[in-house]
């Protein structure tokens, strides 16, 4: 069992938040008063059995006073403090800057408030997160536009009619029966196209029916509910998913899911996962490395790299007109649907380049403490031969890395920025950037 520095503090404020004596434990314990002072201001370290003897006399688990609140909660403070840090640009607020050289202490100490600034921390990113999925399909959502224009127009014929009928006194019974007609059949229009816009805000299921989902959507919304795992896949028999395919809202959703999950048996015959599980040596995994070794395409190691249990690793892949086909989200890195943004410059920089390897290290604006390692390849193809069109296949696959240690020491000479990136110009908190396209609601001046 780990015993950190800071054992005696928590020592101490258990036995403060009890209304004990030091005398009282120290007599449980079987030591000496002014030995547990000593203990408590971490000036004397402390054996395994000692420490079983004093969380004894406290009601506590060694465990909780040896290792406390540290470890993934140290993380996440440091990770908040990133983040605050990069949010507050050069503003005045930004010269409070967090004290990262006590980080420890303040999660040995107040355990209960360091959990409540990482649980508010993880909200707002978690907001984010959302703010960015809303703002992609506002700004890009064909569906969403049609759906809007449809409004709009019916709004625009009914008013169109209403004052038809009520600037004119002297219209004949045949014609004032037709307006009222078309004037019955806009209100109409317009009230389904409510009733849509509606369904698609509210994300119920019914919206899928009526078009508001793509069927790319309903794809890998399936695929996310099931948390990416298909162990079917290795035991050759996708029926069970094939019976789940099937209950999906729409024609569309069920045949792009079958072409799917063809695709998908057919890579895990070409590579079963417990072959790839005995190559994954290297963190992160080289997919060039995992092709040659296996004697199979490059873009299949990305699609089976994708699927492995419990790594979260993400994926997005496109078409040569550069519109992503199928994505897997990483945590916290932010993958467009309908329009392009600078996360997916390695994916467009592969695409225009077939056979390049491309490789970066990216963090995200306003959280800096978030690094991915992204590889990005592209393929073509001549399905016509020769004389027929080439086609274009690019995929990135996205590796969460470890978060990395805020340190005042500076970064070494020979390792290279990363490359900043947010999920769109409008709501990125990006300070100066070179590549912004339109002013930010959200960056400080």
């Amino acid at each position: 069992m780990p015993i950190s520095s800071l054992t005696g503090t928590r020592l101490r404020e258990r036995r403060l938040a009890l209304g004990l004596r030091q005398s009282e434990v120290a007599s449980s314990a079987g030591i000496s008063a002014s030995y547990l002072n000593l203990i408590e201001h971490n000036r004397r370290r402390i054996g395994a059995d000692l420490l079983a003897a004093l969380a004894a006399a406290l009601g506590a688990v060694p465990a909780e006073l040896a290792e406390g609140a540290e470890g993934g909660l140290v993380d996440d403070l440091r990770a908040a403090a990133a983040t605050a840090e990069a949010l507050g640009g050069t503003s005045p607020a930004a010269a409070a800057r967090a004290e990262l050289d006590r980080v420890d202490e303040f999660a040995g100490r107040f355990p209960g408030w360091a959990g409540v600034v990482a649980r508010l921390s993880r909200h707002g990113a978690g907001l984010e997160r959302a703010v960015e999925t809303l703002n992609d399909r506002l700004s890009h959502d064909p569906h969403l536009a049609a759906s809007i224009h449809e409004v709009l127009s019916a709004l625009s014929a009914v008013r169109s009619t209403a004052a038809i009928l009520a600037e004119t006194e002297d219209i004949e019974p045949e014609w004032r029966e037709r307006f009222h007609r078309n004037l019955h059949h806009d209100s109409e229009r317009m009230a389904a196209g409510a009733e849509a816009l509606v369904a698609w805000l509210d994300g119920n299921p019914a919206a899928a029916e009526t078009g508001m989902a793509t069927p790319l959507d309903e794809l890998e919304t399936w695929l996310a509910g099931r948390g990416w795992s298909l162990p079917e896949l290795e035991g050759g028999d996708p029926a069970p998913l094939r019976a789940e395919v099937a209950h999906l809202a729409t024609g569309a959703a069920r045949a792009l899911a079958g072409a799917w999950l063809d695709r998908a048996l057919r890579d895990a015959v070409a590579l079963p996962m417990a072959r790839l599980d005995g190559l994954l040596t290297d963190e992160p995994p080289d997919p060039l490395l995992i092709a040659r070794a296996c004697d199979v395409p490059v873009d299949l190691v990305f699609r089976r790299l994708a699927l492995v249990p419990g790594r979260g690793w993400g994926l997005v892949v496109c078409d040569g007109s550069g519109t992503p086909v199928f994505r897997r989200p990483a945590d916290g890195f932010a993958l467009p649907r309908f329009g392009s943004a600078c996360p997916l410059w390695p994916l467009y920089a592969a695409l225009g380049h077939p056979g390049r390897a491309v490789l970066a290290e990216v963090a995200v604006a306003g959280r800096p403490s978030r690094r991915y390692r992204v590889l990005a390849h592209a393929m073509a193809s001549h399905p016509q031969g020769f004389g027929g069109v080439e086609l274009r296949e690019a995929a990135m696959l996205v590796i969460p890395l470890v978060p990395a240690a805020l340190s005042a020491a500076p970064p070494a000479a020979a390792a290279p920025p990363p490359l900043v990136v947010g999920p769109t110009c409008r709501i990125c908190p990006k300070g100066a950037c070179p590549a912004r396209r339109e002013p930010s609601v959200v960056a400080t001046p």
